[in-house]
């Protein structure tokens, strides 16, 4: 039960949209593609667990010269921010995941955490994309396309609503730039 206001109109706002988005989210759905399409886009999720970043950092700090540890510490600010704003929002909300709301929605990978508000693999994907690629824009060719099948993947493996993936992308958007800006 929620204990404010705010959680409450939330809450039934988050619902309604979720009505909306079922239909959207069964087509979308990684259950009738082939067995190779949804490896690549669990792979991608898996990769987006944080894994493909640290390596990208690890990278830089041998290979990107002596700028690197500031880029890499940027990242790192940056994405500890974004942490602490999808768990205060996933805990805010309270928001099901779509196969926990939807039968007709399969999971098709195990979720890191309970709720589903706002992606947390989009925010991260790309705070990171906007901070890396101010640093380094020749790397944006790595990075956006992979941004973009991490997004993916949390609507095909049944893990996120299209809401959640677009709001967890405008969030990580506005962390990177304030902290650009900053």
């Amino acid at each position: 039960m929620r204990d404010t206001r705010l959680g409450l109109v939330a809450h039934h706002g988050l619902e309604r949209l979720a009505a909306r988005e079922h239909a959207w989210l069964e087509r979308l759905n990684g259950v009738r593609l082939p067995g190779w399409e949804v490896a690549l886009f669990r792979t991608a999720s898996r990769l987006g667990d944080g894994v493909f970043w640290y390596v990208l950092m690890g990278a830089l700090l041998v290979w990107a010269g002596p700028g690197a540890p500031f880029a890499v510490a940027h990242m790192a600010a940056a994405g500890a921010i974004g942490t602490l704003a999808y768990k205060w929002l996933k805990g805010a909300t309270e928001r099901p995941r779509p196969y926990q709301a939807c039968p007709a929605i399969c999971c098709l990978t195990a979720p890191l955490d309970r709720f589903s508000f706002p992606s947390g693999h989009t925010l991260h994907a790309v705070v990171f994309s906007v901070v890396v690629t101010a640093y380094y824009p020749a790397l944006g060719w790595l990075v956006w396309p992979f941004t973009l099948l991490v997004a993916l993947s949390r609507l095909v493996l049944g893990l996120h609503y299209p809401s959640d993936v677009a709001v967890g992308a405008l969030l990580g958007a506005a962390i990177a730039v304030v902290t650009l800006i900053i």
